[in-house]
């Protein structure tokens, strides 16, 4: 990135420059980008091209000021990080599914950041509703969130019998878990971008990925709760868990929620695509 790109990013996030690459800053800048930057699909029944390139990834969240999914806000958010002078890498992960089953492979990015400071970090500003805070890479006990109690731990042998890491603690896969119920399953060697190609093509193409069936845009409040568009109906949670919900009638209301309450604009409303 260049430096006019890196500030542009920080405008976009509202934070100066920090002069170094700490933790306080890594927690600052995560907290910031997911009050700022809306976890969406909105590209998908827009039928805009989704291309994991890193030019191609801050032309849409800084240029456009839009959000996107995990590879992408993620993959963005690494490449601030890394121009800051954080130690970054990118990891893949398989989501949990109904019945605890895991999804595809590279079915998910998140991002290993080491500090000046001492210490690696879990960051992830791409998976919906998760930790408004990175979360310490090495700690295996209980950690403490405004969205909710989180543990790192070991992973066991997956549906196939087999431990990630071939049996070496060091190289285990992790799983990420958020009040007792597991969200990921972390592989710990790095990775570069276009290695997820095919999971983002699979989850903006198939019919039985998930942001092909539904549509979101999300973003944690400053109060530290959440507001959703989900197609036509805004949901607004309270960080005590309270929710209102309400249905927006027409195009104008929908388009109006989009760019005041997520500060995107757009030419007409997004409508999923039939299945097939």
């Amino acid at each position: 990135m260049e430096s006019a790109q890196v500030d542009a990013y920080l405008r976009r996030l509202g934070v100066e420059h920090p002069a170094w690459p700490t933790v306080d800053v890594l927690r600052e800048l995560h907290l910031c980008h997911l009050r700022t930057v809306p976890f969406e699909n909105l590209s998908i029944p827009l039928g805009e091209e989704i291309v994991l390139e890193e030019e191609r990834l801050l032309a849409k969240v800084v240029g456009a000021r839009r959000g996107g999914f995990c590879y992408e806000l993620n993959g963005a958010f690494g490449a601030l990080l890394a121009a800051l002078g954080y130690d970054v890498a990118l990891l893949a992960a398989r989501v949990y599914g109904d019945e605890e089953q895991l999804g595809i492979p590279y079915d998910h990015l998140a991002l290993r950041v080491r500090t000046v400071d001492g210490g690696d970090w879990l960051a992830d500003v791409g998976f919906g509703a998760h930790s408004h805070l990175p979360l310490a890479f090495g700690d295996r006990g209980e950690q403490e969130d405004p969205a909710g109690t989180f543990r790192i731990v070991e992973a066991g042998p997956d549906a196939a019998g087999v431990r990630g890491g071939h049996d070496t603690v060091e190289a285990a896969d992790l799983d990420v878990i958020r009040d007792g119920k597991p969200q990921y399953r972390l592989e710990v060697r790095p990775r570069v971008l276009g290695d997820f190609v095919a999971g983002a093509w699979w989850h903006s193409t198939s019919p039985v990925s998930h942001f092909t069936r539904s549509l979101v845009c999300s973003r944690v409040t400053e109060d530290g709760g959440r507001i959703t568009l989900s197609g036509r109906r805004l949901t607004v949670t309270s960080a005590e868990g309270a929710r209102e919900t309400r249905e927006l009638g027409t195009d104008e209301e929908v388009l109006g929620a989009y760019r005041e309450r997520f500060g995107i604009e757009l030419d007409r409303v997004p409508v999923l695509r039939p299945a097939g």
